[in-house]
């Protein structure tokens, strides 16, 4: 049986993410996993878009988060990464490609834009992925997302607003594959709260 205990919150050992967690004696001849973190998406609302040019910086994210590791938590206050899944890309750069793709669909600026493109902007939204992680301390456990959002005028060079945006989508199933498809349902969850709120911001502002 695989133990937890006496282990940091970095050198937890590894966990399969092809079999369930707890299951001993994993051949080391399983092969990796790549998964694609994607956003659902939903039917673009109709809206007006605002006459604002939105300039986006890339996502940030927390060190541990900022890697291919897909990672868990076993223990309360620890994390570690599944031996058998990972991402295809880094979660912020992943979730930045999200974003892009889900600003333009629902049309909520005249246009939009990332840093170094040159393009002149009226707002900048600067997104940081605070905590990315499947919650396994009970079977099957949840994801859960935490996403800091900011959006300064450029204009003036003040702070429009702040949000805090936290998910936690329960798996289906208890290993990589269950806990893939609830980190797809929160992001998705995340895009659509934060779209939301862009929206309601731009209304106002």
């Amino acid at each position: 049986m695989i133990r937890f205990g006496g282990f940091t919150a970095i050198g937890i050992v590894l966990l399969s993410g092809c079999v369930n967690l707890d299951l001993p004696g994993v051949s080391n001849s399983t092969p990796i996993v790549y998964y694609v973190l994607e956003d659902a998406g939903r039917p673009a609302p109709a809206a007006t878009p605002s006459p604002k040019t939105l300039i986006l910086v890339d996502t940030l994210t927390g060190t541990f988060y900022d890697n291919d590791g897909m990672a868990f938590s076993k223990e309360p206050g620890t994390r570690g990464y599944y031996q058998f899944a990972r991402w295809t890309e880094r979660p912020g750069k992943r979730f930045t490609d999200l974003l892009i793709t889900r600003l333009e669909q629902e049309k909520l600026f005249a246009a939009v834009a990332q840093t170094g493109t040159n393009v002149h902007g009226d707002w900048l939204l600067t997104t940081d992925i605070v905590e990315l992680y499947h919650n396994a301390v009970k079977q099957p456990g949840m994801v859960k997302l935490v996403l800091r959002a900011e959006v300064t005028d450029l204009k003036s060079r003040t702070l429009v607003s702040r949000q805090l945006f936290t998910q936690s989508v329960p798996a289906p199933s208890y290993e990589a594959g269950g806990a893939y498809q609830a980190f797809n349902q929160a992001v998705s969850a995340s895009l659509n709260e934060l779209t939301d709120w862009l929206k309601t911001l731009s209304s106002k502002n």
